[in-house]
């Protein structure tokens, strides 16, 4: 049986509705190399662009990429200003590309503490690709699975002060819809690399019931083997389909 035709025994609905990425291991990547930190991060862009193209070709419907946590503010000053550039550079070098191809941009968490000028590409990049059907990419930038918690709860908080809800009506359903990812579906399967088997405050919510794949691989070495390698160990698992990451390549050849 050709590989072809085998990967059209496998039903679309059993991939993951949400993927969510920790993208770990730049820095290390870069050492490794001897280049400063900052080579490693530039690096991670080529790998963001394969799995976001990756995923969006396989008709996932939601991809969230953890690119800036909440805690990352305390790394050494110059490194955190060149991210920043970095962001805003990407940001406008690449919102074309992801229009032209159906996706959908958000950019979750507080947004506040950055500069107006990148607060104000964020929106612009929104707004241009708001009514696109294809992937939806969350870009998670001082992002904080407790934070996301918290300020759905604070705005409950303040529509039962108001009187609008009462106090013993709440639901988890309630919650859900104020979190930044409302109305998305919740995370089925969380990838992190570079070896670390933590969650690091990502998702918290969004991933009570995930499936958790943890790789050694570095985050700039993380390209569409490696996801689609992903996704099959998701479907094997949560599934027990028995699809290999070979099936999951070909049905990428045959939407070409």
């Amino acid at each position: 049986m050709s590989s072809q035709s085998s990967c059209l025994e496998i039903d679309p609905s059993l991939l993951p509705k949400h993927i969510a990425v920790i993208m770990d291991g730049n820095g290390r990547w870069a050492k490794a190399r001897g280049k400063a930190r900052m080579f490693g991060h530039k690096a991670g862009v080529d790998a963001v662009r394969k799995t976001v193209s990756t995923a969006n070709r396989l008709g996932i419907q939601v991809l969230t990429l953890f690119a800036f946590s909440s805690e990352n503010w305390r790394r050494p000053e110059e490194e955190v200003s060149l991210l920043m550039e970095l962001f805003v550079t990407v940001l406008g070098r690449e919102v074309k590309r992801l229009h032209k191809n159906g996706v959908r941009l958000k950019v979750i968490g507080d947004k506040s503490r950055f500069s107006q000028s990148l607060q104000d590409k964020i929106a612009s990049a929104e707004a241009l690709t708001a009514n696109n059907r294809g992937l939806t990419l969350n870009v998670a930038a001082n992002y904080g699975g407790q934070w996301d918690i918290l300020q759905a709860v604070q705005k409950l908080a303040g529509q039962v002060e108001r009187g609008e809800i009462p106090p013993q009506q709440l639901t988890e359903a309630d919650i859900q819809a104020h979190l930044t990812t409302a109305f998305m579906p919740d995370v089925d399967l969380m990838i992190r690399t570079s070896g670390e088997c933590r969650i690091s405050n990502f998702m918290l919510w969004q991933a009570a019931y995930a499936e958790l794949y943890f790789t050694e691989q570095f985050w700039p070495d993380f390209d569409e083997t490696s996801l689609t390698e992903a996704i099959a160990w998701f479907i094997n698992r949560e599934r027990r389909f028995g699809c290999t990451g070979e099936q999951i390549k070909a049905m990428l050849q045959v939407e070409k």
